[in-house]
């Protein structure tokens, strides 16, 4: 857990809507634009990712693509730290390490510029919210084969029913996996 307050997780909490029956029926989608909208809610936000990355000695920030780049962008700048975007396969351009992982139904694949990190870096990655693990899962085996360490994986939401944070353990290999609300 975080040191987040409970004022802050409650402002935070109080501008994510849930959306039922979306992108399918029985999910209920976590939109966190009514959160990205309220200056004070994403100031809230950025300012407590940011402590995170500080807390943890990140040297840069990995965001998640789609919603991962909105949240991660602002706390690189925050934090006084460079970010480094994890883009779906064939979206960066040049040289790109890529990792493949298993979703619900079939695969997907992640890349990244390996030049942009360095064994000396310290990556935090960023994503809105933790859900099966997947991806986050993905992007540690890409930051380690890119020769960086892995200072932590923070996230606004994490789903606990889906156990994403059992499937991201072993490869987090001790570091801290943050969630600032947990449902």
């Amino acid at each position: 857990m975080t040191s987040t307050t409970g004022s802050t997780r409650e402002l935070l909490l109080s501008r994510i809507r849930d959306v039922a029956d979306y992108p399918k029926p029985g999910v209920v989608f976590k939109d966190i634009t009514p959160l990205l909208a309220d200056p004070v809610a994403f100031t809230a936000l950025t300012d407590a990712l940011a402590e995170l990355c500080v807390r943890h000695g990140a040297t840069k920030i990995v965001g998640l693509e789609a919603r991962g780049f909105i949240l991660a962008a602002p706390v690189a700048v925050r934090a006084g730290i460079g970010f480094v975007p994890v883009r779906k396969a064939g979206k960066l351009p040049g040289a790109t390490l890529a990792q493949s992982y298993e979703l619900e139904y079939g695969s997907a694949e992640i890349e990244i510029h390996a030049e942009d990190l360095t064994a000396q870096d310290r990556i935090m990655v960023i994503d809105d919210v933790l859900a099966t693990g997947g991806t986050a899962e993905a992007s540690l085996e890409l930051i380690r084969r890119a020769g960086a360490q892995v200072a932590g994986v923070s996230v606004l939401m994490e789903l606990g029913f889906l156990a994403g944070r059992a499937r991201l353990e072993p490869g987090l290999r001790g570091a801290p996996l943050e969630a600032l609300i947990t449902v």
